[in-house]
């Protein structure tokens, strides 16, 4: 399914945009702020829910110890009121089902950004060498790699797999050489002949695993040498990989640091990520009473993701798309925080918010200072 939604709806609008501005790094801004606002119902239903959640949390939760004692003896009258519980604030799951229903195109979105044409498209084919007297006994199977799309030019893409005809198991002394073809069974080397300067586009072979066990020449023949495993890679350069955007020397570049170096252009879509994702969260609590516990997290949480991704190895045009979506979320989040609430929730609001005042200024809280729904009898 995510190859499907790359291919059939995220590769098709990168075009178009590409098409109206020859930006790489302005159609992967474009293609972000598209497919946010498509999201923008399914996401604004997790931030309102978050939002209600956070206010009726606490009269909840004390509802629910009093309905689980006074029913403790009968289960379906518990059950009961629960529901009618969850009816009147809503379920604390009900915003985990629109982030579900988006997963699937966030991460066609993640794969579209991390390949052709915005880095160079591997090819990883695990071998397995076997002793010349036991590979009779081996059933060939064909072995095909995943279909990744490689542009060719910078709206023409082709989806091209990588096959083994006899399979992934070799015998010593065999060879064996790895096909990469489109869907149609075309050679991919025949793709790049109609292409000017297609030869930028031929793939580099190496062996990233078992040296001594196989070797590959420049056409992909791989050589199996000795028994044990290996690991040979076909590499197809992206076509958008090393173009720069405005600070960004490379979009596909990966990587806080290279050969000593540090990588600032990184560095800084790094920090842009954690300062939106700080802000975003900030505003998550807008008119809301103080909590510690969530004033901590929205603290530690930043800066531990963010000091995640300095070591991660994603591609800066996947940063700079995380980057532009946090700030479409902080900007959402800060528009759905001005909404108006239910009036049962408005009320627990206003009474918490009394309350904290009240605790603010050293006083006490009085009998009327009963939350809302809150039995007369108990404070």
């Amino acid at each position: 399914m995510i190859g499907y939604i790359s291919d059939n709806l995220l590769l098709p609008i990168l075009d178009f945009f590409y098409g109206l501005v020859p930006s790489y790094g302005l159609a992967i801004i474009a293609l972000t702020v598209v497919i946010r606002l498509a999201l923008f119902p399914l996401s604004a239903g997790s931030i309102r829910n978050a939002r209600r959640m956070r206010i009726a949390q606490p009269v909840m939760q004390k509802r629910q110890a009093e309905i689980k004692s006074k029913y403790a003896n009968n289960p379906q009258k518990q059950q009961e009121e629960l529901g009618n519980l969850m009816k009147e604030f809503g379920s604390p799951l009900a915003g985990c089902l629109p982030l579900l229903v988006q997963m699937p195109i966030l991460f066609a979105l993640f794969a579209t950004l991390r390949g052709s044409p915005f880095a160079d498209v591997p090819y990883t084919l695990n071998l397995k060498v076997l002793p010349a007297d036991q590979i009779a006994a081996v059933e060939p199977k064909p072995f095909n790699s995943a279909s990744h799309s490689i542009f060719i030019t910078e709206t023409n893409h082709v989806p091209v797999i990588a096959s083994l005809e006899g399979g992934s198991k070799l015998g010593v002394g065999e060879s064996a050489t790895v096909n990469l073809h489109t869907k149609d069974g075309d050679s991919f080397a025949s793709v790049l002949k109609g292409i000017d300067n297609g030869d930028a586009f031929s793939p580099s072979w190496s062996v990233t695993k078992g040296e001594g066990v196989v070797s590959v020449d420049a056409n992909g023949t791989i050589k199996a040498l000795a028994p044990g495993d290996a690991t040979v890679e076909a590499k197809i350069p992206g076509l958008a990989a090393r173009s720069g955007f405005l600070f960004i020397k490379a979009l596909g570049q990966v990587g806080f640091m290279t050969d000593g170096q540090v990588n600032w252009d990184i560095a800084i879509l790094v920090a842009g990520f954690g300062a939106s994702l700080f802000v975003s969260q900030i505003l998550s609590g807008m008119g809301m009473p103080p909590n510690p516990q969530q004033s901590t997290a929205n603290k530690i949480t930043p800066v531990m993701i963010t000091g995640m991704f300095l070591f991660f190895p994603l591609p800066a045009g996947v940063l700079l798309y995380m980057v532009v979506a946090n700030i479409f979320q902080a900007l959402q989040t800060f528009l759905l925080g001005r909404e108006a609430l239910p009036e049962n929730l408005q009320q627990i609001l206003d009474q918490q918010l009394a309350q904290q005042k009240l605790a603010t200024a050293g006083g006490a809280p009085t009998s009327t200072d009963r939350l809302p729904f809150e039995p007369k009898g108990k404070k």
